[in-house]
């Protein structure tokens, strides 16, 4: 059934905010992973708009969300989100977040538990992981500036077509486009000081977290995200684990139908099932 989703877009104070919105109940509020935007959430909303208040927005500086020339962090992000929500009079919400979207929906949690009801963290970004300290050291080589990286590559790619070893390069290019197309992620993620990035993990603060949290995980999955789930899994005192199939980048657009009812799952059964949809 086609449900009718609603576009809008308000002025904060650090730029202007657009979002999805479609139905009424309880509220669930979307965030993104780290290169996408809120559409990536509209087949969960087309399965869950009929039952709850969705709202699914792009972060600041991801999408169609315009930030005046701003520094991005996690903390800047979390003051949007908290300004956002004040502004449309939404309390008490489930925050569901993605990658980089789950990192900040768990610093807002940290920092203003009153105003949410539950958290539903999806790979989540944001914490420091054994044997991940270089992480990102080839995302960072790509787009570096001077681009030395790609100075290089653009220069070889010629001859290593002759020789026939050109895949390599080739996909690395591609993924330069697409770290160039987020500029907003690559800064949140590597593209400032190490020591401002580590100040903003939740290592030492997932603990403080007392909500009800559900995590969905790969099933048997020994990537570096799983590894980062693992590390939420561990740091988190009380949480309820799912599983997915591994190997996705996307979840929300890749499995729908099981992240819909997890979510549903999830929400029904706090308070004892008094969230029941309207």
């Amino acid at each position: 059934m086609t449900i009718q989703l609603r576009h809008s877009r308000i002025r904060l104070t650090q730029g202007r905010i657009f979002w999805h919105e479609v139905g009424q109940g309880p509220v669930l509020v979307f965030l993104h992973g780290s290169w996408t935007d809120s559409s990536q959430w509209l087949p969960i909303l087309e399965r869950l708009g009929e039952e709850y208040h969705c709202c699914a927005l792009d972060l600041l500086g991801f999408g169609e969300s315009e930030a005046e020339s701003v520094h991005y962090s996690i903390e800047l992000e979390t003051e949007c989100l908290a300004e956002y929500l004040e502004a449309l009079r939404l309390s008490e919400v489930y925050l569901i977040g993605h990658s980089i979207g789950a990192w900040i929906a768990a610093n807002f949690a940290i920092k203003y538990p009153e105003r949410v009801r539950g958290l539903v963290l999806l790979a989540p970004e944001g914490v420091e992981a054994p044997g991940l300290t270089r992480r990102w050291w080839k995302e960072s080589w790509l787009v570096g500036k001077p681009p030395v990286g790609y100075w290089l590559m653009r220069s070889l790619l010629p001859i290593a077509k002759l020789l026939g070893k050109s895949g390599a390069i080739e996909e690395n290019l591609k993924l330069r486009q697409k770290l160039i197309q987020s500029p907003a992620a690559c800064q949140l993620l590597f593209g400032r000081r190490k020591s401002e990035i580590q100040a903003e993990y939740l290592n030492e603060r997932l603990g403080w977290l007392t909500l009800p949290i559900l995590l969905l995980q790969a099933d048997r999955d020994a990537s570096e995200v799983a590894q980062l789930s693992q590390t939420y899994g561990r740091l988190i005192k009380k949480v309820q684990l799912r599983s997915l199939p591994p190997g996705s980048l996307d979840w929300p657009q890749d499995f729908p139908e099981a992240i819909s009812q997890y979510i549903r799952e999830f929400v029904v059964t706090q308070a004892g099932g008094s969230e029941t949809p309207y």
